[in-house]
């Protein structure tokens, strides 16, 4: 009960992040690393700010976790992020052997898990749908005032 309880709260973080994004006129990603029952990394998506399509909430997150860790491999470490992975940054959560990825709402179109559902390390725990409804509304909301700019 207090994980689920637990993931809620990091979940809460990591939407926090997914609106900063929106508010930067990002797709509205966000992600936080946690390290015991820490926050040791939180991003967003910054796609458009850096020009750079690697720029994914996840991969921020995973390089600033890195770096507060002086490592390479995030083990004991849950990533919570509003939208499930695209296969781009399941790859680079299997690289850096996460022990966690608690995610949001499934990403049909172009998440891992209809391309690359074995993109992640074997003993990494996927818990799906925390807060989904939230984090697709997020994004429902960001397409929507892209699609019609006067709403």
């Amino acid at each position: 009960m207090q994980r689920l309880l637990d993931d809620y709260f990091f979940m809460k973080q990591a939407l926090s992040e997914a609106q900063t994004a929106f508010d930067k006129g990002e797709i509205p990603v966000g992600a936080v690393v946690v390290c015991n029952n820490r926050i040791i990394a939180r991003s967003h998506n910054l796609t458009e700010t850096l020009n750079d399509v690697t720029a994914h909430a996840e991969m921020q997150a995973i390089t600033a976790a890195a770096n507060v860790l002086g490592g390479k491999y995030l083990v004991d470490c849950t990533l919570y992020v509003t939208i499930e992975p695209c296969p781009m940054c399941a790859g680079a959560l299997g690289w850096s052997q996460i022990s966690r990825l608690v995610y949001g709402a499934a990403d049909e179109k172009r998440g891992y898990l209809k391309y690359a559902p074995q993109a992640l390390h074997p003993q990494t725990e996927i818990i799906r749908g925390i807060m989904a409804e939230e984090s697709a509304a997020l994004m429902k909301s960001f397409f929507r005032k892209i699609r019609n700019p006067f709403i």
